[in-house]
């Protein structure tokens, strides 16, 4: 029963952590990674192929979008989620490979002018995302399965994104019981639109994110609809449009949310039907599945409105911009405008191409709802970056840039506190994962010195036994260099493929003793080589 960190450690992005236990092989989530990785990620230690299970917690990318390159390699397992999160990945990730096709066939058309420059391959197909669509398999929240022969799985609501869940195994091998409590993304309290989390009552294990580990959202939730009404009047009088990055799934529809609240209660007089564009296919089919899953999944509040007939994610002059046209025509409209589009981070999709028209313009304004990873193009912007690259041209940041502060789905500090202490026992320990740097380890020094947990922050790489209660290898950070220091770079690659190597080692301890001394005497014989270098 071994636990093996592999990504999203001391990093926010790229979530992945994989179980050997009662025989199968498991991974809990296999995430894209997004905008600058900080340190290097192993491999899987095991094949793709031999994979029995992936266990998702939400649909969101930098947790699912690995999913069909874990196909395209062989994987033909099951992928259990709620139902809800079944329904977002099944345009998601189609979406996702739209976009990895797209942008290897924009940069080999762009190569073609260039000699001797090899074609680039997508990262994954369509064929690829439908294939994995196929593997997926839905469960309700708050039911106990059994998985196979000593393991059980519970999906409980954690109130991050419609359908996101923190995922409870118990896992029973050689006689012995352990509960594994992976938390997935904790919601942020106090939503409009979906359920507030719940909590685990119990674990002998918990794998808990530490996003904003180290930091507050704002003492009460402030009043959304008012500050976005005051964003939008002012940004209107001055005849700019207000351009909202925003991502696709969740974040949109809050969004919508708001907006349908400041026109119902007219809060802008002055524009009684402004038009709003929300100009993402994606987000377009993500708000169809917000709605099919309304008793599941929405707040009380939502519920509401709904009871008396009011749609909460629809309003006048509302625009669902689906075809490359409808979204050029979105910028040659001089009337202002909200525009809603995706990606969240401004790393692809069509907010660049809005940006690219209203970034250089003093009268609009662009407003970030949501967590801006390091090194994206939106965590540039709001860090200040006077001009951005946008398809090779260099456009000037003008116009006025805003957040909407504490507008996260992920709980602060005092949120994964509550979370946390509302196990009941003590667990043996507490992994801290899916933060940044400082975050894990100011989140992880939180829960030591200052309510006695047994925390640990693991880097990618980092095996524990859980039935020892052990760390079997501890991983050391591989930080990834820039580009620039070539040599350096070239010895982050050693150093991972050293890592690599301990992760294999372990991973055929029981084998022949015979296979195992051969494989020892390659290992010193290349070792001696170089060691006389």
């Amino acid at each position: 029963m071994k636990l093996t960190f592999v990504g999203a450690d001391h990093e926010v992005t790229g979530s992945c952590h994989y179980l050997n236990a009662a025989g199968k092989h498991i991974l809990l989530d296999y995430g894209m990674e997004q905008g600058i990785n900080v340190f290097e990620n192993i491999e899987l230690p095991v094949d793709e192929g031999l994979i029995d299970y992936v266990l998702l917690s939400h649909a969101h990318i930098d947790h699912s979008g690995l999913l069909p390159l874990l196909y395209a390699k062989g994987f033909r397992g099951q992928i259990i989620a709620t139902d809800a999160t079944v329904d977002l990945c099944s345009i998601m990730l189609r979406d996702c490979a739209h976009i990895q096709m797209q942008e290897a066939d924009w940069k080999n058309r762009k190569a073609k002018r260039s000699a001797n420059t090899p074609p680039i391959e997508p990262l994954y197909t369509m064929e690829d995302a439908d294939g994995t669509i196929r593997r997926l398999v839905p469960f309700h929240y708050g039911e106990i399965h059994d998985l196979c022969e000593g393991i059980q799985v519970r999906f409980t609501d954690v109130g991050h994104l419609l359908g996101s869940a923190s995922i409870e195994l118990w896992i029973t091998e050689d006689g012995v019981t352990k509960k594994i409590v992976f938390s997935g993304d904790i919601g942020n309290k106090k939503h409009t639109l979906i359920k507030d989390p719940s909590y685990v009552k119990d674990a002998d294990y918990v794998i808990m994110e530490s996003t904003y580990g180290n930091r507050y959202h704002t003492a009460e939730r402030p009043d959304y609809v008012k500050e976005l009404a005051n964003i939008i009047d002012e940004t209107f009088a001055k005849g700019g449009n207000v351009v909202i990055p925003s991502f696709a799934v969740g974040r949109t529809q809050e969004m919508l949310y708001y907006i349908r609240e400041i026109k119902e209660k007219k809060l802008l007089p002055q524009y009684p039907s402004f038009p709003v564009y929300v100009d993402s296919p994606l987000a377009v089919e993500a708000t169809g599945v917000f709605q099919k899953n309304i008793q599941g999944c929405f707040s009380d509040e939502a519920l509401k409105l709904l009871k008396k007939g009011i749609n909460p994610l629809t309003f006048p002059n509302l625009h669902l911009s689906i075809t490359s046209d409808e979204s050029k025509m979105i910028n040659f409209d001089d009337e202002p405008k909200v525009i809603i589009s995706a990606s969240g981070m401004c790393e692809a999709g069509r907010i660049r191409h809005h940006l690219k028209h209203n970034l250089w313009r003093e009268e609009c304004t662009v407003l970030f709802v949501g967590y801006q990873a390091i090194g994206t193009l939106g965590r540039n912007i709001i860090e200040g970056e006077k001009e951005v690259k946008l398809f090779g041209e260099t456009i000037d940041v003008r116009a006025k840039i805003l957040q909407l502060p504490g507008m996260s789905g992920h709980a602060d500090k005092n949120g994964l506190l509550e979370w946390l202490q509302a196990i009941g026992n003590q667990p043996q320990k507490v992994f801290v994962v899916h933060g940044d740097d400082d975050a894990a380890k100011m989140f992880t020094e939180c829960l030591k010195t200052e309510y006695s947990y047994d925390a640990y922050a693991p880097y990618s790489g980092t095996i524990y036994d859980l039935i020892a209660d052990e760390i079997e290898y501890d991983a050391t950070p591989v930080p990834i260099k820039k580009k620039a220091f070539k040599v350096s770079d070239v010895f982050a690659r050693l150093v991972a493929a050293g890592q690599h190597l301990i992760a294999v080692i372990y991973k055929n301890e029981g084998g022949a003793n015979k296979d195992l001394a051969r494989f020892a005497d390659q290992i010193n014989s290349l070792s001696d080589k170089w060691d006389r270098n």
